[in-house]
Order: structure tokens, then C-alpha cells, then sequence
């Protein structure tokens, strides 16, 4: 498991300037019935967990009061440089499942696009799941070498999920297809939820880090 040291953080808003120059980025921990917690990671240690952890994997934060764990709920990116300028951390309880959405991984060779002439359409990138969080996957394999024909599909149902892992998407849902040429190729847009977008967002905004509400509901 992935591990960050954090250290407890006074500054907000525009204060937070200079001390981003010098690798030190503001994050929010929240999650239950904790109070959300300013803290400062390290830039360069953030980038490296995260580029092998995603928003997907459990992360351990060694924050002032102990070692909790976490998944990096949100990332905001500066615009220009690309560099992380601020994080939110959700606390996870390893004892109960968690919903999250999770990246697919296409891999091989389809025999409909070799050998027909077909266009693949990968229709879904991210599935929702849940699972113990010792248990969530970092990616799920979607293996296409099954779209043989003109007309294959591969659904949602037929994931391979590892051991402990539920799905929570439209089983029906397609997630990747074959089409032929002069075909309207479109891949499938998620409508945007506003009222999620909001909660995010109040982690994001250094002037309203207090009293998040928590983001990803657990089941019972």
C-alpha cells in the first residue's frame, strides 16, 4: 500500500502560493463523522503515489494523530504547468465497503477490426463497483480479442471482477462494441451530475474546508 507523510496546515487561499513553490501541496482529508483536516503533502511524493494508486487504490497518509487510510478523491491540476495545486483525500473505514468508479484497461486484438473491417468503440472507460476497501481494484482488464463479429458487444456483466468485488453499473450497459465504416461512431457521455460536482467541489476551496459533508456514502 501506497504511503504519504502529511503535516498539519495553517495557510488557505491565496497564502498558499509560495509554499506550492516549494513542493508543498494543500490537501483536505475528510470522510464519517471526522472534521476535515487542512494538511500539506509533498508534491513530488504525491505525484508518485498517485500516478501508481489513481482515485481507485487505498493510500496510507501518516498524518499528526496516526496512520489513516485514504483514496485520492479529487485532484485539481494547474491549467498551464499541468502540476497538482490541490487534492482532496476521503478517510476510509477498512472495515466497511465503498463505492467507486473504476478505469478500464482495453487490451488485445479484436478479430471483427484484423480481419473485417470493423471500428471499436469503447464505450465506457470507468465502472462503478464495490468493494472492501483492501479489496478495489486499481483497474479492471477488458480483454476485446472476444469481438469476433460485426455486431459484438461486450457488456457490462460480463467484467471479470476480482474475488470480493460487486458490480454496481447497469449490468446491460455496453462497455465496448463493433461498428462498420459509414457508421456514426459516438462514445457514450455520462450526463453530468451537478449536485455531486458541488460536494466535490467544497473540498477544492480552501475558504470552505470546514464541515465537508461526505462525498462517497459507505453501505451498511
Amino acid at each position: 500500500m501506497e504511503t504519504l507523510t502529511a503535516e498539519v496546515r495553517t495557510i488557505f487561499g491565496k497564502q498558499l502560493a509560495p509554499y506550492r513553490q516549494v513542493g508543498k501541496l494543500p490537501v483536505v482529508a475528510y470522510g464519517g463523522k471526522s472534521e476535515a483536516k487542512p494538511l500539506f503533502l509533498s508534491i513530488k511524493e504525491f505525484k508518485k503515489v498517485f500516478a501508481n494508486a489513481g482515485e481507485s487504490s487505498i493510500v496510507s497518509v501518516a498524518m499528526p494523530e496516526g496512520i489513516k487510510e485514504v483514496l485520492i478523491h479529487g485532484v485539481d491540476f494547474h491549467p498551464v504547468t499541468g502540476e497538482p495545486i490541490h487534492a482532496d483525500l476521503l478517510l476510509v473505514d477498512m472495515n466497511k465497503p465503498i463505492r467507486v468508479s473504476v478505469p478500464l484497461e482495453f487490451t488485445g486484438e479484436s478479430p471483427a477490426v484484423k480481419d473485417l473491417g470493423g471500428a471499436l468503440i469503447k464505450v465506457l472507460h470507468e465502472i462503478e463497483i464495490e468493494a472492501l476497501p483492501k479489496n478495489l481494484p486499481h483497474n479492471l482488464i477488458i480483454d476485446i480479442s472476444s469481438l469476433v463479429a460485426l455486431d459484438s458487444q461486450i457488456l457490462v456483466k460480463e467484467v471479470v471482477l476480482p474475488a470480493g468485488v460487486t458490480l454496481i453499473s447497469e449490468l446491460e450497459g455496453v462497455v465496448a462494441s463493433i461498428t462498420t465504416a459509414g457508421e456514426e461512431i459516438k462514445e457514450e457521455e455520462e450526463p453530468v451530475d451537478l449536485s455531486a460536482i458541488e460536494v466535490e467541489q467544497k473540498g477544492k476551496k480552501d475558504e470552505e474546508e470546514i464541515g465537508i459533508p461526505d462525498a462517497i456514502p459507505t453501505a451498511e
